[in-house]
């Protein structure tokens, strides 16, 4: 990665750790579109627990990974609400990110380009800098070609 990318790539990092960390605890607690559609039929109190009749969020039951550290967007063992949200967003943020960063690494070019008829490449093939006809003259003098 160039130089110049670099500040970008943290710039980037640092609002989404600001967005997990911080604004994910203010997002909005009632029920989303597949929740409320799946309680259609069903009576349900102030803590949505189903009270009564017949809807499709009867059977649900616990996900496999309910018990993990970072389950239902809190960190289990932190009892401060705001803090564990906040802390499993700037895990999550992280832990994406390293997995992102290791798999771009691993996929990273790590010789020159070479052309379809497999000779290596001009490194400064299609560069606007370089793509000069003056530069080609110069280089041309400098190399004692001319």
């Amino acid at each position: 990665m160039s130089k110049r990318s670099w500040p970008f790539v943290l710039g980037g990092l640092l609002v989404a750790l600001l967005l997990a960390g911080v604004v994910s605890n203010y997002a909005s607690a009632h029920p989303d579109g597949l929740d409320s559609s799946l309680l259609k039929g069903c009576t349900v109190n102030a803590d949505h627990e189903i009270t009564g009749g017949s809807c499709p969020a009867q059977q649900a039951k616990d996900h496999e990974l309910a018990d993990s550290p970072l389950a239902d967007y809190g960190v289990r063992g932190v009892s401060n609400g705001f803090l564990s949200t906040g802390l499993s967003g700037v895990l999550g943020v992280l832990l994406t990110f390293a997995v992102g960063g290791g798999l771009f690494w691993l996929a990273r070019r790590r010789g020159p380009a070479t052309d379809p008829a497999g000779g290596a490449g001009d490194p400064t093939a299609g560069d606007p800098a370089t793509d000069d006809p003056a530069t080609d003259e110069r280089r041309a003098r400098a190399a004692g070609t001319r």
